[in-house]
């Protein structure tokens, strides 16, 4: 049976980790608050349950174990506001607390499978892999019944289906929705290029000097005909 001190060491790793995947990896990417105490939570307790079967002992340890992956067995994330890479920062939360608790696996053991869940989770969902591809699930006005025909449509509203699936098409409203995966179109270098070449390329315009104000003529010393500034004559009775 291991020590308190040991106990307290795989504690220290497991919140290490489990603080570096929510607040470094999970919440700047996605910036969900809701399920960063979810996550935590859920970690620490599970940590907090092996531990505790690790110290009751053979006798009620194997029930108890069996009882905890039953209860684990149960749990459903159905909630449609949780998409599927939060599922998948959920599991590597339970595997942290699962394998940082584990007394008959070695503290530097521990720590480094932690670090290898901690890099494939963050290199899985980093925002450069795969950044050209994105899932929607569209609404279309119009019922198609070929798939040229549908493959052009979504191409126009999205960019380049890969993939599609019908979910449903209604026949009376005139409206099927489609499931598609779809490629981004990378316009924003091509678009700095061309505006680049065509600024180089235009010519520069020469700034008109503008004209000088000129100065208000004298009144008494002007002698042109129509002068606006030439004061009225007086007239004589």
């Amino acid at each position: 049976m291991e020590t308190y001190g040991q106990l307290a060491a795989r504690l220290a790793i497991d919140l290490a980790a489990v603080s570096v995947l929510t607040f470094a990896v999970y919440y700047p990417r996605h910036r969900r608050r809701d399920l960063v105490p979810a996550y935590l939570a859920l970690n620490v307790a599970l940590f907090s349950v092996v531990a505790a079967l690790a110290r009751v002992g053979e006798g009620g340890g194997m029930a108890l174990g069996f009882g905890l992956f039953g209860v684990l067995s149960i749990i459903r994330l159905r909630s449609d506001s949780i998409q599927h890479e939060e599922v998948a920062y959920y599991f590597t939360t339970l595997v942290l607390g699962l394998l940082c608790a584990l007394p008959h696996l070695p503290i530097a053991l521990a720590g480094a499978l932690a670090g290898l869940l901690l890099l494939v989770i963050h290199f899985a969902d980093h925002p450069r892999l795969l950044a050209g591809t994105r899932r929607a699930v569209v609404t279309l006005d119009v019922v198609h019944s070929d798939s040229a025909a549908l493959r052009a449509d979504l191409a126009r509203r999205l960019g380049e289906p890969l993939t599609w699936t019908v979910k449903s098409v209604d026949f009376v409203r005139d409206l099927m929705v489609v499931d598609v995966r779809f490629r981004v179109a990378e316009l924003s270098g091509g678009v700095e290029r061309r505006t680049r070449s065509t600024a180089q390329s235009a010519p520069r315009s020469r700034a008109i000097p503008r004209a000088r104000a000129n100065p208000l003529p004298q009144a008494l010393n002007s002698d042109r005909a129509g002068d606006p500034y030439r004061p009225p004559a007086k007239e004589t009775v």
